[in-house]
């Protein structure tokens, strides 16, 4: 893919006008105040069998939006009995959880790490997902992207974000932990990670690469690709909806969200990025912690020649390092 969006320079600099609702703090502040009121963080921790004898399992499930269970893997290096940090990991759009030896670098490097499994997807690619997605309404396109879209209220996307920042309060609660939380993930889950980060202002670092969900509507304006071509294609046929729909992906924007955070972050971006443009990116790197009166230490690693693979096994080396650095 060439070069398609702003140039360096420009996307440097690029901090657009927000279109915030004037009620975002106070729909959120409600919305995780019923998920936390309707059960404690953790349902169930069973240990499983993984076949591996440097890494141990736990199936995890714990309590989502409204309290409704949400599955997940707990590894940890195997034989450690002092409390660790724990990575929190959110998948990419499609992915589920998989099988708890697909992702181990974060334990094999001594942290404990939950993988948050994304409800009702978990069928377009890896080893499959656990967690059904009990509620929906309204007409939808295929995907997730505007299931429920007629409302914050009953948008998906406000509960799979309501489930990531429930994910950060049950690392905390999971035995062997010891309070400090980092959010991750690629794609959706960056931008999954950059939601938790604003949602739960107390996480302690971020780390998102190549986020999806964030600057949406700009997103949409100028790729062709999935998942923002699911909005287009709905838009296409309710021709009236655009700016109630546009209206409901303000509240989940994770360009809005990330406003809110504190932690130290790391963000990624892919220049030849036709799934996550870069300006769209960019713009949440340049607005990161701007609501909250601070200025949060940050970096963003550029990838010019990339497309949405972005960094690779390379950026999660980085990671590693940039972490290490940390804890």
């Amino acid at each position: 893919m060439a070069l398609f969006d702003m140039p360096l320079q420009e996307l440097r600099e690029y901090r657009p006008a927000l279109n915030e609702p004037a009620d975002l703090e106070n729909f959120w502040n409600q919305t995780l105040t019923r998920a936390r009121a309707a059960s404690a963080p953790l349902l169930s921790l069973d240990e499983v069998k993984n076949g591996l004898t440097l890494i141990e399992t736990w199936d995890v499930s714990f309590a989502g939006h409204d309290g409704t269970p949400v599955r997940g893997w707990y590894n940890r290096p195997a034989g450690v009995d002092t409390d660790l940090p724990v990575v929190v990991e959110y998948l990419g759009y499609g992915g589920g959880r998989g099988e708890p030896l697909e992702r181990l670098a974060w334990a094999a490097s001594g942290y404990g790490h939950l993988v948050m499994d994304s409800r009702g997807q978990g069928s377009g690619w890896g080893a499959g997902g656990h967690t059904p997605d009990p509620e929906g309404s309204g007409p939808a396109v295929s995907g997730v992207m505007t299931r429920g879209i007629g409302s914050p209220y009953t948008a998906y996307l406000t509960r799979l974000l309501t489930d990531a920042a429930r994910a950060v309060d049950a690392a905390r609660a999971l035995p062997g932990a010891d309070g400090r939380v980092a959010v991750t993930g690629n794609s959706q889950g960056g931008g999954l990670a950059l939601g938790a980060a604003g949602l739960v202002p107390d996480v302690d670092l971020l780390l998102a690469n190549v986020p999806f969900l964030t600057h949406i509507r700009r997103a949409v304006e100028i790729t062709d690709a999935d998942p923002y071509q699911e909005i287009v294609r709905y838009l296409s046929v309710h021709r009236g909806l655009e700016e109630q729909t546009f209206e409901t992906l303000s509240y989940v924007d994770a360009l809005h969200l990330g406003r809110r955070a504190t932690a130290p972050a790391m963000f990624s971006v892919a220049l030849r990025d036709v799934i996550c443009p870069p300006s769209t990116v960019f713009a949440a790197y340049n607005h990161y912690g701007g609501a909250t009166g601070g200025d949060p230490e940050r970096e963003i690693i550029i990838y010019p020649y990339n497309n949405h693979e972005g960094g690779g096994p390379t950026q999660q080396r980085r990671q590693l390092d940039w972490l290490r650095a940390r804890w």
